[in-house]
């Protein structure tokens, strides 16, 4: 564990925490000492998140969280003072969706403001809510979980990339605010990360087939992107990239900026048709 870790004895709110990312980040917090609360917009979920903290020794409470909707994020931010000892300093805006398959003009707008009522708002809502009460602790953080998807621009996917640059965009900028204050900032970044986001999600036709298939073959476990993260948070990294491939795109990106769309459109269809 680091020097003044934060993530060590936090007081912490996850939201998305009813599977995948967020429930690993959980179960994580509680191996190191923390107070969890879970939100999801499935109770039952989130109670099973809090439940399995609970064996692992932790303290955990389960609360509905419907992120999209700001007056929800307000009402979880007020219950969270009324469960914790202490008021929160540890925020991980985690909830998303996954949507893809159709090109730009072809994805459905009730697909993107889905994907943007959840990805994008659910971000903003969590740090305009908790920023300014983090901004009261001593040492604090925050996580936006966003996805190498926020600078890879991958075919297919518009609404996730558009809403996962905006997630970045906003960590980004609230660094920038936070300087020199005792709150730190992280933007996570994965590439493939064995959850369940395939199947809540709206990733239609040979997309999904390829996803999953990728998702099998070289997807990292949600506990260790969890590790990572919190870790991450601790050394004050503003980018968490777990994966080599993540951190490839992102300087392959930078190094051949003219080519990288045709590059990453011709990877994309021999990929596709490879896996089809």
């Amino acid at each position: 564990m680091f020097k003044n870790s934060l993530t060590k004895n936090a007081r912490a709110v996850i939201t998305g925490a009813g599977s995948g990312i967020g429930k690993a980040l959980a179960l994580e917090l509680a191996r190191r000492g923390s107070l969890v609360v879970c939100t999801d917009i499935n109770l039952d979920a989130a109670e099973q998140t809090a439940s399995e903290v609970r064996r692992l020794g932790g303290e955990a409470w389960a609360v509905a969280c419907d992120v999209s909707k700001l007056e929800q994020v307000q009402a979880l931010a007020d219950k969270a003072d009324e469960l914790l000892p202490e008021p929160v300093n540890l925020v991980i805006n985690n909830a998303g969706v996954g949507v893809g398959g159709k090109a730009i003009g072809e994805t459905s707008i009730e697909d993107w403001e889905w994907t943007v009522n959840i990805n994008l708002w659910g971000v903003v809502y969590g740090c305009h809510v908790f920023a300014p009460r983090l901004r009261l602790q001593d040492q604090a953080g925050i996580i936006n979980v966003a996805s190498t998807a926020s600078f890879s621009a991958a075919p297919l996917m518009g609404p996730y990339n558009a809403t996962k640059a905006a997630a970045l965009a906003i960590s980004e900028t609230l660094a920038a605010e936070l300087s020199g204050t005792g709150v730190s900032v992280t933007a996570l970044c994965p590439t493939l990360v064995k959850t369940n986001i395939s199947a809540n999600g709206r990733i239609q036709g040979e997309s999904n087939d390829l996803f999953n298939r990728l998702m099998d073959r070289i997807g990292m476990s949600a506990d260790k992107v969890a590790r990572m993260a919190l870790d991450g948070l601790d050394k004050k990294q503003l980018y968490v990239m777990p994966q080599v491939d993540a951190r490839m795109i992102w300087r392959i990106k930078r190094l051949l900026p003219n080519s990288y769309a045709a590059i990453t459109g011709l990877i994309n269809r021999r990929m596709t048709s490879k896996f089809v």
